[in-house]
C-alpha cells in the first residue's frame, strides 16, 4: 500500500521543506492543484529533478482538453495526472491515450460521484486507476470517507486511491478496506512535525 502525500495550499518552499522531512516514508508525491496554479508546470519539473526515484503525481483536475493537459504533465515530469470523472468520455480516453503511449498513467479523480454506474463506464473506457474523494469544502462540512468504498465494491481490476482529511486516528478504518494508495493531506503538510506523522502512518499501514 502506497503512502501519497498531497502538497496542496502551500509555498514552494514549505512544499521542499516538507518533502526533505517526509520522503523516506511516502512512495508517491502530488503536486496539488492549487500549487499548480500558483507555480505551474515548473514546480513539477523541480520536483522531479529533486526526487527521481518517486512516483510523481500532478493533480490538473483535467476536465476539458484531456490530450494537452496531459502532455503538459506528462512533459513536466509526472508519472501520474488527474483528471474528473463527470468529464466527457472523449476527454478522458484522449487521456488515457497519451498515458499509454508514454508508459505513464491517468487516475480518474471520482470527486461527486454518487453512482457506481459511472464506476463501471470509467473501466470500460479503459481506466485503471480511480481516486475515492472526499473534498475539502465537503470535509469541512462533515463529511468522511466511509461510504466512498462503495463505489469500487465487486469492480475488478481498478487500482484505487482514496483522499479525503484521512488522519492517523482514522488511517487504520482506511487500511481495513486495502486501498492500493492512501492520500494523506493536512495530517502531514501541517503537522507540528511532518516527518514523525509521515514515519507513524507509514509504520501504520506496514502493520
Amino acid at each position: 500500500m502506497n503512502i501519497q502525500v498531497a502538497l496542496d495550499r502551500l509555498t514552494r518552499e514549505k512544499c521542499f521543506q516538507i518533502l526533505e522531512k517526509t520522503a523516506p516514508y511516502v512512495d508517491w508525491i502530488e503536486v496539488g492543484t492549487g500549487v499548480i496554479k500558483e507555480y505551474g508546470m515548473s514546480i513539477i519539473r523541480e520536483i522531479r529533478q529533486a526526487y527521481p526515484e518517486k512516483t510523481i503525481v500532478a493533480d490538473m483536475k483535467t476536465c476539458d482538453a484531456g490530450k494537452h493537459e496531459a502532455i503538459q504533465a506528462f512533459d513536466a515530469g509526472a508519472d501520474i495526472t488527474t483528471v474528473m470523472a463527470f468529464s466527457a468520455d472523449k476527454t478522458i480516453t484522449d487521456t488515457l491515450e497519451v498515458a499509454d503511449s508514454r508508459g505513464k498513467k491517468v487516475m480518474i479523480d471520482l470527486l461527486g460521484v454518487s453512482e457506481k454506474k459511472r464506476v463501471q463506464d470509467l473501466k470500460n473506457l479503459g481506466v485503471t486507476l480511480v481516486s475515492l474523494h472526499i473534498g475539502k469544502d465537503m470535509q469541512e462540512a462533515g463529511e468522511g470517507t466511509g461510504t466512498l468504498f462503495d463505489l469500487t465494491h465487486g469492480i475488478s481490476g481498478i487500482e484505487t486511491a482514496v483522499a479525503g482529511g484521512i488522519t492517523l486516528d482514522t488511517l487504520p478504518g482506511i487500511v481495513e478496506k486495502r486501498p492500493d494508495t492512501v492520500i494523506i493531506g493536512s495530517a502531514v503538510t501541517k503537522a507540528g512535525d511532518p516527518e514523525e506523522a509521515a514515519r507513524a502512518m507509514k509504520g501504520l499501514i506496514n502493520k
